[in-house]
C-alpha cells in the first residue's frame, strides 16, 4: 500500500514539475517582450505579486493566519527574502543586460548546482548523480556559449542570474528542513512580498503609465497568477515529495521549453549546437533520475528483506 502511494506522489510530482516547466518558459518570453517594450524590472516583480496575491490572499482568509503564524516571522521573512520581491527583481535585472535565453539556461542550472551542492551537507551523493549533474551544467552552459558576446553588462547579466538560482535553492532546502507546506510556504512569500510595493510603486522608475491595458493584464496572469503563484505552488510541492535536489532537476527542461516557446512567439531557432545541449541535457536529467529510481528500489528490497 506504501508504495502504491509513493508511486502515485511520485507521478503527481513529475506532472507538477511538466507544468511548472511550460509556466517558466512562458514567463521568460512574456518578460522578454515587456521588458524590451514598456515596462521595467520593478513594474514586472510588483505585477507578480499583485497577481499571485489575488489568489492567496482568499485562501490565507479561509484557512485563517493561523498556519502563517505557525511558520513565525523569521522564517517566513527569509524565506520571502529568498523566493519574494527580490528574487524576480534580480531576474528582471538581468534580463535587462543579458538576454532570456542566458537566464532560462543559467536560473535553472545555477539551482541545480547550488541544491547538489547543499544536499552535500546532508548526504553524500552517488557517483550516478555527481555525473548527471555535471552532465546537465555542461548542457547549460553549451547552450549559452553561441550567445556570449563579452560584453561586461552581458556579464553582469548572467552573474545576477546564478545570485538567483543560489536564492531559490536555498529557499527550497529551507522549505524541507523546516517542513513547510506547500501552501503555506506559497502565501507567505507572496503576502509578505507585497508589503513594499507601494513603495515601489512611489519610488522605483515605471513604464506602467505607457504600457497597453492587454498587455498588464497579460503579465499580471504570466507573471502573477502562472509564474507567482502556480509555479511557485508546484515547486514547493515538487520539493515536499521528493526533496530539493530531485526537484531542482526538473529545471534544466526550462531552456529547452524556452526555445520552443521562443521559436513560435518569437521566430527564434535555436542553433545546431544548442539543440545538441538540449540532448544532453535530458540525457543529464534521465541519469540522474534512475539513480535515484534504482536506490529507492535498493532500500525497499533491503527493508522487506529485514522484516
Amino acid at each position: 500500500m506504501a508504495d502504491g502511494r509513493d508511486t502515485g506522489d511520485t507521478r503527481l510530482a513529475v506532472i507538477a514539475g511538466l507544468v511548472m516547466i511550460a509556466i517558466y518558459a512562458a514567463q521568460f518570453v512574456a518578460a522578454r517582450f515587456s521588458l524590451r517594450e514598456h515596462l521595467t524590472a520593478t513594474d514586472m516583480a510588483s505585477l507578480r505579486f499583485a497577481g499571485a496575491s489575488a489568489v492567496f490572499l482568499p485562501i490565507v482568509w479561509r484557512r485563517g493566519l493561523a498556519t502563517m503564524k505557525a511558520l513565525g516571522w523569521r522564517r517566513g521573512l527569509t524565506l520571502a527574502a529568498l523566493a519574494g520581491l527580490p528574487y524576480p527583481l534580480i531576474i528582471n535585472w538581468g534580463l535587462t543586460q543579458a538576454p532570456a535565453a542566458h537566464a532560462a539556461a543559467l536560473c535553472p542550472a545555477s539551482i541545480v548546482f547550488f541544491s547538489f551542492l547543499l544536499s552535500l551537507f546532508r548526504e553524500s551523493a552517488s557517483r550516478r548523480r555527481i555525473i548527471g549533474v555535471v552532465t546537465i551544467i555542461a548542457g547549460l552552459l553549451l547552450f549559452i556559449a553561441p550567445a556570449r558576446t563579452g560584453a561586461s553588462d552581458v556579464l553582469f547579466g548572467d552573474l545576477l542570474f546564478i545570485g538567483s538560482g543560489a536564492m531559490f535553492s536555498t529557499y527550497a532546502v529551507l522549505v524541507q528542513r523546516w517542513r513547510v507546506d506547500p501552501v503555506t510556504a506559497t502565501a507567505s512569500v507572496v503576502l509578505l512580498s507585497c508589503l513594499p510595493l507601494p513603495l515601489l510603486y512611489v519610488f522605483a522608475p515605471s513604464g506602467l503609465h505607457a504600457a497597453a491595458g492587454p498587455e498588464i493584464a497579460s503579465q499580471i496572469v504570466i507573471q502573477g497568477l502562472l509564474a507567482g503563484a502556480a509555479a511557485m505552488f508546484l515547486y514547493t510541492y515538487i520539493v515536499d515529495r521528493l526533496g530539493s535536489q530531485a526537484a531542482s532537476l526538473f529545471l534544466p527542461g526550462v531552456p529547452v521549453a524556452t526555445v520552443m516557446v521562443g521559436m513560435v512567439v518569437l521566430g527564434e531557432t535555436p542553433l545546431a549546437i544548442q539543440c545538441v545541449a538540449i540532448a544532453i541535457m535530458a540525457a543529464g536529467m534521465g541519469y540522474s533520475a534512475m539513480g535515484r529510481r534504482s536506490t529507492r528500489e535498493n532500500l525497499a528490497v533491503s527493508t522487506s528483506a529485514g522484516s
